[in-house]
């Protein structure tokens, strides 16, 4: 684990904490309400899971500890508001959901509480309050777009799972190219004998692979951990590259499933009305894979979502709860709360 402190916030009253709980471990971030350099801790160790979902105890068992060490640091009596981000969140949450207000408002006095899915504070940190879509991809691919306003609602696409989606995230890429890599070693068609290779120079020798990575309980992870070898081979294989060509047209087709209408407004009867294209933020660990998949994503945007504007993220999903967590201080949430991506608790 690991603390990393900022200045901006220290002897202030008034705090924000923020919580991202993914499958590459869990942070903490303590910032001022009214603005700062926030105090940071992180594990890389996950959160488990249990019968009830993500495991509400070990959670608050961790994020406690750490909480309190910041607060000590920051010389802040408590927390206003806390937003906790969970990967799961919406379909494993129940325990969380059950034992985290009444726990975290005793411990650390927050007065306001939001439980959200690790995509909506992936889209708090990308775009903070403004419509659009992000597509959130590492190990998995998940895309969630909003209009905001009254008739705002959350529009989500894909973040199934390896078994039933995540189509053109690391576990598919790093399948994919394994998948690649065995019709070589069998010498049948479609084979990659680059990504052969890599197989054997990270993993071992090709008949093995079955015995290492069936047994293993983390195995979206274990597949995901062949995508940048993919990424590697690309410029120079056909096979590698094209297949981040098809993991873009899925990301892109994710994204455009997720992004809300554009919007117009009328300045009058005799005015032309003026159209906002939505934007589209990418975000996550996946794109750090660079060139080799960013610039095939950015096409197939293009051609799937010719009426958007592809934006830089403005910060990660662990941003994204301080901003929510700030927004409940002021009252000025804007982001849809459904109950099941994003619930806030007063």
């Amino acid at each position: 684990m690991s603390l990393r402190t900022g200045t901006a916030g220290r002897g202030r009253a008034g705090a924000v904490l923020g919580v991202d709980s993914g499958g590459s471990g869990l942070r903490v971030a303590l910032a001022p309400a009214a603005g700062g350099s926030p105090l940071t801790w992180s594990s890389p160790v996950p959160v488990g899971t249990g019968g009830r979902g993500i495991d509400a105890p070990e959670l608050l068992d961790r994020v406690l500890p750490a909480a309190r060490r910041l607060l000590h640091e920051a010389g802040s009596p408590g927390c206003d508001a806390v937003c906790v981000g969970a990967a799961g969140m919406a379909t494993l949450g129940n325990d969380l959901h059950a034992v985290l207000p009444g726990v975290l408002r005793a411990e650390l006095g927050a007065r306001r509480l939001a439980l959200a899915s690790d995509a909506v504070t992936a889209y708090a940190g990308a775009l903070g309050q403004r419509p659009g879509v992000v597509v959130a991809a590492g190990t998995g691919v998940i895309a969630l777009g909003t209009a905001l306003g009254p008739e705002g609602r959350w529009r989500r696409a894909d973040g199934w799972g390896h078994l039933l989606g995540d189509c053109g995230g690391g576990a598919w890429i790093g399948r994919a190219g394994l998948e690649a890599a065995m019709r070589a070693f069998d010498g049948r068609a479609g084979g990659s004998p680059a990504l052969l290779a890599r197989l054997e120079a990270v993993l071992g020798p090709a008949c093995g692979l079955p015995g290492k990575l069936y047994p293993r309980p983390d195995r979206p992870a274990v597949l995901a951990s062949f995508a940048p070898e993919v990424g590697r081979c690309a410029p120079d294989d056909p096979v590698a590259a094209g297949i981040l060509r098809e993991a873009a047209r899925h990301i892109a087709a994710s994204a455009a499933a997720a992004c809300p209408p554009a919007t117009s407004s009328d300045a009058g009867p005799a005015a032309t009305p003026e159209v906002a294209a939505p934007e589209v933020a990418l975000t996550g660990g996946l794109f750090r894979m660079g060139e080799p998949l960013l610039s095939p994503v950015q096409e197939e945007l293009q051609m799937q979502l010719p009426q958007a504007r592809v934006t830089t993220a403005q910060g990660d999903p662990l941003t994204g709860a301080l901003r929510v967590a700030t927004a409940l201080t002021e009252d000025r949430l804007a982001l849809p709360v459904d109950g099941a991506l994003l619930r806030v608790v007063c």
